[in-house]
This record gives C-alpha cells, sequence and structure tokens, in this order.
C-alpha cells in the first residue's frame, strides 16, 4: 500500500499512519478553520490539518520515493501555529515534527508527531485561549541532546519552559527548566521573534521583556534556568539579528 497510495489519513489523535516507517522531510498545515478564531497572530485562521513529506530513503536523498500522510484533526481541536517545525529531537537520524496543538476548551499544547501520529505532548495549559509560543531547539543544559523551549502564555503568564525528550518505547516531554518573564511574541503580531543563537558550542535563548523594552537570553546553568539582561530593545527585529553570532551583546 505504501507504493501505491501517496495520500494516507488520519483522523483524530494519535492515530496509525498507513505505511511503514520513513524520513520525514517536511511539514505544512493545510485546511484553514475558523472554529477556534483566537486570532493571536491576527486575522490569520488557525488550521485543522497537517501534513507530514516523508521519504523512504533519506533526508535529503536523491530519487527518493515521496509520500505524504495528512492528519486532520477532529472539530474540537486545531493547530495553533506558523508553521510546524521539523526536528531530530533524539538524535536517531528521523527527525520529528514539533506543533503547536489546541484543545478548543483547554488551550494549546506542544505536541511531538512523526508520520505514524503523536508521539508525545505536554498537558493542555488547562484553558480556553490560553497559547504558547515556540522559542526554539538545541542542547540548553549541555548534555548532549537536543532540547525544546517555548514561552507559556506569552501575553501573560511570559513562562520559558525548556523540555527535553526522553525514553523510547513510550516517549516523554521532560521538563528541566522554566523562569518568569520571558516573551517572544506579542498579541496580534504574526511572527515569533528571536530563537536559539548557538555560539562557541553554547545554545541560549534570545526574548524580551515583558514591555518588550529589553533584550533577554534564556539558559540552564547549574541545573537552573536562569534569565540575563543584554541589553536595550528598540525594535522586536533586533531579537532576530541577535541570533548571528556576529551580533554583539552585553552579558
Amino acid at each position: 500500500m505504501r507504493a501505491l497510495a501517496l495520500s494516507c489519513w488520519l483522523v483524530g489523535l494519535g492515530t496509525a499512519a498507513l505505511g511503514g516507517p520513513g524520513v520525514i522531510q517536511s511539514a505544512e498545515y493545510f485546511e484553514p478553520t475558523e472554529r477556534y478564531q483566537h486570532g493571536v497572530f491576527g486575522e490569520t485562521s488557525e488550521w485543522g490539518g497537517l501534513r507530514i513529506w516523508v521519504s523512504d530513503a533519506c533526508a535529503g536523498c536523491a530519487n527518493a520515493n515521496r509520500r505524504h500522510v495528512q492528519l486532520r484533526l477532529p472539530e474540537t481541536h486545531v493547530f495553533e501555529d506558523i508553521a510546524p517545525r521539523v526536528v531530530d529531537l533524539n538524535g536517531d537520524g528521523h527527525p520529528e515534527v514539533v506543533v503547536v496543538e489546541t484543545n478548543i476548551n483547554q488551550g494549546a499544547r506542544l505536541a511531538i508527531y512523526d508520520e505514524t501520529g503523536l508521539i508525545t505532548a505536554t498537558p493542555y495549559i488547562g484553558r480556553t485561549h490560553r497559547w504558547l509560543a515556540p522559542a526554539g531547539f538545541g542542547d540548553f543544559n549541555n548534555d548532549g541532546q537536543i532540547d525544546l523551549a517555548y514561552v507559556e502564555t506569552p501575553h501573560l503568564g511570559r513562562v520559558l519552559r525548556m523540555f527535553t525528550l526522553q525514553g523510547t518505547a513510550s516517549p516523554q516531554l521532560v521538563e528541566i527548566g522554566r523562569v518568569e518573564g520571558f516573551t517572544n511574541h506579542r498579541i496580534g503580531d504574526p511572527n515569533i521573534w528571536g530563537g536559539v543563537r548557538a555560539c562557541n558550542g553554547t545554545a541560549v535563548l534570545i526574548g524580551a521583556n515583558s514591555n518588550w523594552t529589553r533584550m533577554l537570553v534564556g539558559t540552564i546553568s547549574n541545573g537552573v534556568a536562569v534569565i540575563t539582561d543584554i541589553g536595550l530593545l528598540e525594535s522586536p527585529a533586533q531579537l532576530d539579528a541577535a541570533l548571528d553570532c556576529s551580533y554583539p551583546i552585553a552579558r
């Protein structure tokens, strides 16, 4: 069936896809929907479906047999995000897809999918119209594994949270740090600003303080998440510019 079917449908959450394992090449949202209308990015819609492109060979290989798997969420859920993020979280050469998935009644969670369906997710925030903004991926605690970070309620609580993926048979996202007073998104803004700055073997997160007047670095030091003020913030674009290692930051 893998050789014949270009599109496989997953109905609901975590249902197994048709076809065997492959290597995820890319992912995209489809099926815009107005069933939630939170509007964190302004007038844009949320999404009802996730399309994952998979190769039977390897990432970037020529002449690979590509197919796509499509997942359509139930009416109680939406993808509330700019774009899916494809990243190899466990270093096995098979990337995963990281998304913001929202339950209309319970708010957002960070979820991880592969071509077979849902792998694991953080708990929902717990209330409708509560969202999280992905912040990026990197080895924040210097243990050799890629971690992931997001800002929970970037317009309200502004909590930077960092997780690592642990386990193989039943993977779980385990929190390795959290700190308040850090944000990367303003309500109605179509962009999520900042992200991971990886220089000299060290990965840190670049964001802003609550009123967008100061640039901040978030990281884990001695097992504890901390934020450091690195200077005046005059424009959100500075947060993106600071991701480049040539950008001078005060520490």
